[in-house]
């Protein structure tokens, strides 16, 4: 209580990136009902706030699909962190994933945003570990 009545609410601008399937959406409703939904796949894109504590995100999840992915960049500008997320039981596309979040690093108004990169679907029979998902991302 001491540091948010210092502090006041810090908010922070962050994007959901991925390619289609990879569980974006269902992340960001994870974060903010706290709950596993069903979700459509995302055409456009999905704004929710989430808040915890004396931090308030605005969270952005963007379509994944390969029509909508040169659109990305329009949502860069002030963005405070990415959260890229990796379907790790689908080794067919790691390469486009690869590609994908290359791209997007070096974009230079995303210097100073925070990366996170999910391995999501760990729960699936066919999933890559986290490791290897991390060696095919940074190969």
């Amino acid at each position: 209580i001491l540091f948010s009545g210092l502090f006041g609410t810090r908010e922070m601008r962050i994007l959901i990136l991925g390619l289609d399937g990879a569980g974006k959406t269902t992340i960001l409703y994870r974060l903010q009902v706290g709950e596993v939904v069903t979700t459509i796949p995302t055409i456009g894109f999905n704004v929710e706030t989430v808040t915890y504590k004396n931090l308030k995100f605005q969270v952005w999840d963007l379509g994944g699909q390969t029509s909508i992915r040169p659109y990305w960049r329009c949502y860069y500008s002030n963005t405070d962190a990415v959260i890229y997320v990796v379907d790790s039981s689908d080794r067919d596309r790691m390469g486009i994933s690869k590609s994908e979040l290359v791209a997007m690093l070096e974009e230079e108004e995303l210097k100073k945003a925070i990366l996170v990169v999910f391995a999501n679907k760990q729960d699936m029979d066919q999933a890559m570990t986290p490791t290897e998902v991390a060696n095919l991302q940074c190969q």
